[in-house]
């Protein structure tokens, strides 16, 4: 191109840049507004007690954990293939559906409550194990004949296979809900009523997942190869990397960490039905865009943050402003906030920004 024709083009781009920030501006300014007036409205009056935005903290944290750890599920598929599993929220259900008869089992032999340590480490080690074998059969039967195939074949494979998964579970074990059995030990609350056992047993469970992957990501041979091949796969081939064995791995340590999470979620919400991998999957999927896809401590923050604005957003930001049943809007806020951090940083909370984003 001459130089005679450069300036022609420059203009132009920056004639649209200006307004376009602008707009953006503007509804940001204004939508912080709205929050910050229904969030002094919500505290100026009262709505809650000092107890109540306790609880909903300490829920949205156990809640965010559950998401933090299925989110790490989608970044680490996203981080190696630079594709989006959207069956992974079918892994999770696989894993805590399943060995909710594992569960079952172990309350008639009556080991359930009298060895309940060992037994809640046989529940995370059933559901981590059938979580596994599931991300592995998807990788291998699904997504490895799709390899070199445009990214679009691979999207509408995962759909199939999350449907299939979701109505082979309801062709095998029906629609309805099933309570897991409750264990003894986890019943009642700590700290005066500060936290539940549930909640501080997936607050911990959750936080130590998240330490170990990343020391075996940081400081193993197997995770410096995850990380070389999602840098550069072509390269790390020529390096020596068995590419096919670091993806198969990526799969195995996600279905892991989904039927850890399976657990997790059981142990707050003590039920099991074949659709219930659908919300959580989005949820953690979205967590992961926010804290910005393909990093894993963006997937942790991420997860965190949005469960604390489903707990605590309605009713900190709608109770004051006379809106019946708040609680009904969570989706709306925790996306409508999602959907306002993206419009100013798309690349998320902890991805690199796009030179030629906002």
């Amino acid at each position: 191109m001459t130089d005679a024709a450069r300036p022609s083009r420059v203009p132009r781009r920056r004639a649209h840049w200006p307004n376009r920030r602008v707009v953006l501006t503007i509804l940001g300014a204004a939508l912080l507004a709205a929050l910050a007036a229904g969030s002094w409205a919500s505290v100026s009056e009262g709505h809650l007690a000092p107890a109540d935005w306790r609880s909903l903290i300490v829920g949205g944290l156990a809640r965010g954990s559950v998401y933090a750890i299925i989110a790490v599920g989608y970044t680490l598929v996203y981080g190696i293939l630079f594709i989006i599993n959207f069956a992974h929220g079918e892994v999770f259900m696989a894993g805590a559906f399943s060995t909710l008869f594992v569960a079952q089992g172990l309350e008639e032999a009556g080991f359930l409550n009298t060895r309940p340590i060992i037994s809640i480490g046989i529940l995370f080690a059933s559901s981590m194990l059938i979580s596994m074998l599931v991300a592995i059969a998807l990788e291998r039967i699904a997504y490895r004949p799709l390899r070199d195939r445009p990214r679009l074949m691979t999207l509408i494979t995962a759909i199939g296979a999350s449907l299939f998964l979701q109505y082979t579970f309801l062709g095998l074990f029906g629609a309805s809900s099933v309570a897991y059995p409750e264990i003894d030990v986890l019943r009642g609350d700590l700290f005066g009523g500060f936290i539940s056992r549930k909640q501080l047993v997936v607050v911990v469970g959750a936080a130590i997942l998240m330490v170990v992957l990343y020391l075996f990501i940081g400081r193993t041979k197997t995770g410096r190869a995850m990380r070389a091949v999602g840098e550069d796969r072509e390269t790390a081939a020529l390096m020596g990397i068995d590419v096919e064995r670091v993806t198969l791995n990526t799969f195995a340590i996600g279905g892991l960490l989904a039927g850890a999470a399976g657990i997790l979620f059981v142990f707050l919400f003590n039920q099991a039905r074949f659709y219930m991998g659908l919300v959580p999957g989005i949820k953690a999927f979205t967590a992961a865009v926010l804290g910005g896809i393909g990093s894993v401590l963006g997937a942790g923050v991420g997860g965190l943050t949005l469960g604390l604005i489903e707990s605590v957003g309605p009713a900190l930001f709608l109770s004051g402003t006379g809106i019946p049943s708040p609680n009904q809007l969570q989706p709306v806020i925790s996306f409508g906030i999602l959907v306002f951090v993206l419009i100013f940083r798309p690349s998320g909370i902890f991805g690199s920004p796009s030179p030629e984003g906002p």
